[in-house]
Formats: structure tokens, C-alpha cells, sequence
């Protein structure tokens, strides 16, 4: 890896990765085929469906980005959804509220109270087998951003495949007004992303969801000013990334489809 990417993330994740919100119905079927094949075939998380694509009742409510590969737009990298409550019945549960309706630490917070239109739920983040292949990773959707693993030319790791998504959807939820934005999370997730200056804050016990999930929230605004340094370049790319592809799939009526 060139002295450029390791010290301007930016012009490193442009190098490798694209992320986009995933606005047109092929773009979708891409990330459903990603799910699949990690939550279906690799991880027997859900069960295999015949067309090959996994997707729930949430998906129709989410808003979708999917990473490929710079140089080669079909070469699959990975996924993850925002879930957001249903315009037309905004107290329906996001995904958490229901695994984790006993464990949330409602003094921390209570979902329930907060205005609906901004809240939403990281969730479904998945990555193609051969961009997370490290000892313990094989049961795991997405790898833990480790920085002194940079991988290969070949198949580049840290941290822009984990951090790249976890950016865009910081990116998305931000356009789109969201303030809180919860997530379950892997015990180490917030360590590591407290040292570039994303604080994620635990909301409550942990449960069993594949392993042992933290109930977890993030402030769009206070992630976007609290970044450190050197992962700014980054966030800037992807963010803007993500207005070019908002902007450019505009309906005459300048409703972003959904």
C-alpha cells in the first residue's frame, strides 16, 4: 500500500472502493444477491431462497448502499441498509426494538420517544467472502476494522471496506435528516471506532443475535464533527460519492427514488 493511501484514506478508498446508495432496482438485486450469499449460503443466518436473493419486510422501508470494487463496478464488495419507520405508521418497531425490547436501558434512551422521522437502524452490513478471508472472520458478516491489516494490492482490507460502509451510511442518514442512528454491535465495534472519533454509545445488555450483539446508538452530527484527521479525507469522499449518485438519479419531479 503507497505512502498516499496510508495517509490520505481518501484518495485511498477512491483508489479501491465505490459506495453508493443503492437507488435503481438492479442495484438492489446486487445487494440482495451479497446478503444472500453471505447470510444464506456462508453463514446459514437465513434459510436459502430459491431466486437467490436475500430480503425482508424492512427492505421496502430501508435505504440501500453497496461497495464494489473502483476499476470494475460488477465486482461485488459488500452491503448495508438504513431502516427507517414507515412513513405511514412511524410507531412500527425498527428491527432492534424487537430483539432487543428487554435489554434497552430506556434512562440511556427510549426509542419510542424520540421523533420517529429522525431515527433510523444500521443493519444487514455484509461482505463478499475474499474481502474478510482472516482467522476468525469466517463467521462473521463484516470483518473488525483492524489497522494494521491492510491486506494486499489485490485485495485491500483496512479500513475501507468496514469503515466504507458504516461512512456511507453516516452519509445517507445525514441527506436525509436522520440524527440517531442505532445499531447492534460486536462487543470490539466500538473501541475500535472510538479511536477515529465515532462514538458509539451501548444502550443497553447485550442479547444473543449471532453472537453476542450490544444494543448500541450513534449522533450523525456528532460523528461527522468528532471524526479524527486523518479518517476526514475518507468520510468527504464517500459523502460526496453519495450526493453525486442522489443527484444523479433525481426523478424530473426531484424526488429521490426509493
Amino acid at each position: 500500500m503507497s505512502i498516499l493511501d496510508r495517509f490520505n484514506l481518501g484518495e485511498g478508498f477512491k483508489r479501491y472502493f465505490q459506495v453508493r446508495p443503492a437507488l435503481s432496482d438492479p442495484d438492489r438485486h446486487k445487494v440482495f444477491r451479497i446478503r444472500h450469499q453471505v447470510y444464506c449460503e456462508e453463514l446459514n443466518w437465513e434459510p436459502p431462497r430459491p431466486s437467490g436473493e436475500e430480503c425482508d419486510n424492512y427492505d421496502q422501508f430501508s435505504l440501500h448502499c453497496l461497495m464494489t470494487r473502483s476499476e470494475d463496478p460488477n465486482n461485488l464488495v459488500g452491503c448495508t441498509r438504513i431502516v427507517m419507520p414507515p412513513p405511514d405508521d412511524p410507531s412500527r418497531p425498527l428491527p432492534f426494538e424487537r430483539s432487543c425490547a428487554d435489554s434497552i436501558d430506556r434512562r440511556i434512551i427510549d426509542p419510542t420517544k424520540l421523533p420517529r422521522e429522525s431515527i433510523a437502524e444500521i443493519s444487514r452490513l455484509a461482505v463478499r467472502a475474499q474481502y474478510r478471508r482472516r482467522k476468525g472472520e469466517d463467521r462473521q458478516a463484516v470483518p473488525i476494522p483492524e489497522e494494521e491489516d491492510r491486506g494486499t494490492e489485490q485485495q485491500p482490507r483496512f479500513p475501507y471496506i468496514p469503515l466504507g460502509l458504516y461512512m456511507a451510511s453516516v452519509a445517507l442518514a445525514h441527506r436525509r435528516g436522520i440524527e440517531t442512528l442505532f445499531v447492534l454491535t460486536e462487543p470490539r465495534l466500538s473501541s475500535h471506532f472510538a479511536k477515529l472519533g465515532v462514538e458509539i454509545i451501548q444502550i443497553g445488555t447485550p442479547i444473543e443475535h449471532r453472537g453476542t450483539r450490544i444494543p448500541s446508538m450513534m449522533q450523525t452530527s456528532k460523528i461527522i464533527k468528532g471524526l479524527r484527521f486523518f479518517m476526514r479525507p475518507m468520510y468527504r469522499t464517500i459523502s460526496d460519492e453519495v450526493d453525486r449518485a442522489i443527484e444523479a438519479s433525481r426523478s424530473p419531479s426531484g424526488h429521490m427514488p426509493h
